[in-house]
């Protein structure tokens, strides 16, 4: 009974997800929206040592940047950011080898090398074992029964 019972609670929560991705707001994608949906509260800032490991542009005015494989961080962006998803390098501004929320920086280039501000409006962290595990249970669903 406990085992039908968190299959069909599993199943639920795989249905709602998928839902949602069918029905993001604003258009926004069905990453932006995995993203969202495993990110934590809003922090004031957080440990930054002057390299990434990675960073993706998930619209024009969010970004999830890497500071280490399994440490992750959504960013939301003031307004929209040009060129954001264009760039092939971002920088981000720092103080105390800290990215503060609320007046950090990520610095866009463009295709010239000129460099635009674009502020930081809030930071959370990410969950990135639930969001491995949402995309498990996603291809799961998706795969066709044998």
């Amino acid at each position: 009974m406990k085992r039908t019972l968190a299959s069909l609670s599993c199943a639920v929560a795989i249905t709602l997800l998928l839902g949602a991705w069918s029905n993001a707001p604003d258009g926004a994608s069905p990453k932006l929206e995995l993203y969202r949906a495993h990110a934590g509260d809003a922090v004031e800032n957080f440990s930054y040592h002057g390299r990434l490991d990675s960073w993706e542009a998930l619209d024009d005015s969010t970004i999830a940047v890497w500071t280490r494989p399994s440490k992750a961080w959504l960013i939301d962006l003031v307004g929209i950011c040009g060129n954001l998803k264009d760039t092939p390098v971002i920088g981000i501004t720092s103080q105390g080898k800290r990215v503060h929320g609320g007046h950090g920086e990520v610095l866009v280039r463009d295709a010239s090398g000129h460099q635009s501000p674009c502020y930081i409006k809030s930071i959370r962290p990410l969950d990135m074992d639930a969001i491995r595990q949402a995309k498990l249970q996603s291809s799961e669903v998706k795969a066709p029964a044998a």
